[in-house]
């Protein structure tokens, strides 16, 4: 079946929908040995040969999406020079080569989204998109409102200023209908305290330096949403497949214009649904 160019060079994962465009126009996307400089052109992938810059675009077979509970102690990369747990031991059984979208660090857990299409990976990990992640935070001692404020208005990690967040006490959070089967209520304590953290951008390591910032490191981190997406009551180390009508929203969603960063709405999840 016919597509336009541009999706399917996107979809292999070669770079965002917006920037093959400006490699078609470039001159550098041939479909059977002709370049293809102008928008608009179609192209069979199951019949076509499609290159860029003289390199053949492989296409996946079939489009797959999986939310996976990150275990701690897990390398959420396919290989690890370290020779650490990582992804690819739990991905053997699947037959579609899968890709984080996103990294969980070594000794964090949560929700990652995993797929073999490129044009969303880079529609959701693009700065620009402002799609949330929401985690649950217990640091060392006890932040006052004034350090919270400084780091919800964003503070400077390496040399550039993070944006606009939003934390609040975890307690809170779950009042308002935000929970799993993992809340970890029974362990908060006013020492060492539990946060809803909720980034529209995603450095490494940015909430374990956001907190050692101001004095109170992070002892446990974990991913509970990415977007509207719920890591509800899928244990560590499993896997879910999205249906077909959480995909159309995660593509909707993502159509969507973002919130300017500082907004009310920037950072803002939609209401969570019920665990799956």
């Amino acid at each position: 079946m016919e597509e336009r160019l541009q999706k399917i060079v996107a979809q292999a994962g070669i770079a965002s929908r917006r920037k093959v465009e400006e490699m078609i126009l470039a001159g550098r996307v041939s479909v059977n040995g002709e370049i293809v400089s102008v928008l608009g052109a179609k192209a069979d992938p199951a019949r076509d040969t499609i290159a860029v810059d003289g390199k053949r675009v492989a296409q996946p077979e079939r489009l797959s999406y999986w939310l996976f509970h990150k275990p701690r102690q897990v390398v959420s990369t396919l290989s690890d020079p370290e020779h650490r747990p990582s992804l690819a031991d739990y991905l053997r059984t699947f037959k579609e080569r899968l890709y984080p979208v996103g990294r969980l660090d070594y000794h964090s857990e949560g929700l990652l989204l995993l797929t073999n299409d490129g044009e969303l990976t880079h529609r959701i990990t693009h700065a620009s998109s402002h799609f949330p992640k929401t985690y649950w935070v217990k640091v060392s001692g006890r932040p006052s409102e004034e350090q919270l404020e400084r780091l919800r208005q964003g503070v400077y990690l390496e040399g550039k200023r993070t944006a606009p967040c939003r934390i609040q006490p975890l307690r809170h959070a779950v009042s308002q209908g935000r929970r799993d089967a993992g809340t970890p209520l029974s362990r908060t304590s006013q020492d060492n305290p539990w946060f809803e953290v909720i980034l529209i951008e995603g450095r490494q390591n940015q909430i374990r330096n956001m907190f050692a910032l101001v004095g109170h490191p992070v002892e446990k981190l974990k991913r509970i949403a990415i977007g509207w997406l719920q890591l509800g009551n899928l244990l560590p180390g499993k896997f879910r497949e999205l249906t077909q009508g959480e995909i159309t929203r995660l593509r909707r969603t993502l159509d969507e214009p973002a919130a300017p960063a500082g907004s009310r709405e920037a950072g803002k999840p939609a209401r969570p649904s019920a665990p799956p």
